[in-house]
């Protein structure tokens, strides 16, 4: 029976993390786990971090997954694939097998089904639409803000962390 997800955040905001250009995902991620109370925040409530690049075994060969969360208020365990380019269409298949593999190797007695969500820079709303369309487990696609640096016109004319810094001298 197809479960869909009424609405996901869109966008998911991380300003705690600086905006590096031509950041890798790896990086990425580590700088979401550094900040993981930070990040469970932003998620919402019932979160609870399991682990980064978290280890399965399907068929004898190893994969990662991104992020591993479970919601203690859903029942249900949380899979985040992360990207920091822009939605492709084969991302939902590479989730739909971490939810199977999840809900396969971990869901338990009285467990929802697995959810899952792609996080990637950007989205086409009607590619990421016709990506999920027939897809049977809930999943979702959200993009995410990051901080950038300031335009170059405003640099100078607000205060810098340093002043902030003194003013509590």
């Amino acid at each position: 029976m197809h479960k869909k997800i009424s609405k996901m955040k869109d966008p998911y905001v991380f300003d705690f993390i600086g905006f590096q250009k031509d950041m890798l995902e790896r990086e990425f991620e580590d700088l979401l786990v550094h900040n993981v109370t930070k990040m469970l925040l932003e998620l919402g409530q019932g979160f609870a971090f399991l682990g980064h690049q978290y280890h399965i075994v399907v068929g004898g060969e190893d994969f990662y997954i991104d992020l591993l969360f479970y919601n203690v208020k859903l029942h249900c365990y949380f899979v985040i694939e992360l990207k920091t380019g822009e939605f492709q269409p084969e991302y939902a298949g590479k989730l739909n097998f971490y939810l199977s593999a999840v809900d396969s190797q971990m869901r338990g007695e009285g467990d929802a089904p697995t959810i899952g969500l792609i996080l990637c820079k950007g989205k086409n709303d009607v590619i990421a639409e016709y990506s999920l369309r027939d897809m049977t487990k809930p999943m979702g696609v959200s993009a995410y803000q990051l901080t950038q640096e300031l335009p170059e016109a405003l640099r100078g004319t607000l205060p810098s962390g340093k002043d902030f810094e003194s003013l509590h001298d």
